[in-house]
């Protein structure tokens, strides 16, 4: 008899887990080194792995890397992170499509998922941002598994990034995440976490 892939699974090494969480850092300074595209390509593609409402995939990315697209950014960040973004390989601007439910026939074809919001606004944003949100934080942990270093943050004018880089209208930025291989000399002291007791419970 086959084994059941599921009872077949290991958890994770502790040198991966390392690199997923508890070593990974924040990253505010970068290495002079160049991020390929397709590692920003394999990265995207294995956060779209990750689970979504009606696998509704809203979210939108867009990867500043150019001086020109640079420059574009630069008027909607704060001052306190002008010069790390600047200086980053590559920035993520994660953003979310709300219109995201006119692909539910092709992306949840099981049942009329795009009735569920047609008409009702108050679901589509909470959805989209939501949805949007675990697929931006699907993508830093992408990110870190293919041997990259990440630093999302906010701090930006979402209206002034919205009318440069989505003037349509219909999608609407989140977060930024810069993205690059991290100078470990510009490190902030890692700040502490929460013990199990103080943050969860098992009912």
């Amino acid at each position: 008899m086959a084994s059941d892939p599921i009872q077949a699974r290991e958890p994770l090494s502790e040198s991966a887990l390392a690199q997923l969480f508890t070593e990974a850092r924040t990253h505010n300074g970068w290495l002079d080194r160049e991020v390929p595209d397709e590692l920003l390509r394999r990265a995207v593609e294995l956060a779209e792995w990750g689970p979504t409402s009606a696998n509704s995939l809203p979210a939108r990315i867009v990867f500043v890397r150019s001086d020109r697209a640079k420059a574009r950014l630069a008027p909607a960040l704060s001052p306190g992170n002008l010069e790390k973004t600047l200086a980053a390989p590559a920035t993520a601007i994660i953003a979310h499509d709300v219109k995201f439910y006119e692909h539910l026939p092709r992306l949840y074809p099981a049942t009329d998922a795009k009735s569920w919001f047609t008409g009702n606004d108050a679901l589509i944003r909470a959805t989209a941002f939501r949805n949007g949100s675990l697929q931006g934080a699907y993508l830093v942990l992408a990110l870190r598994a293919l041997g990259l270093d990440a630093g999302p943050m906010s701090g930006f004018d979402n209206a002034k990034v919205d009318a440069e880089f989505f003037p349509q209208g219909t999608v609407k930025s989140n977060f930024l995440v810069n993205i690059g291989y991290g100078d470990p000399a510009k490190l902030y002291p890692r700040g502490p976490r929460f013990a199990f007791e103080e943050i969860a419970s098992i009912a």
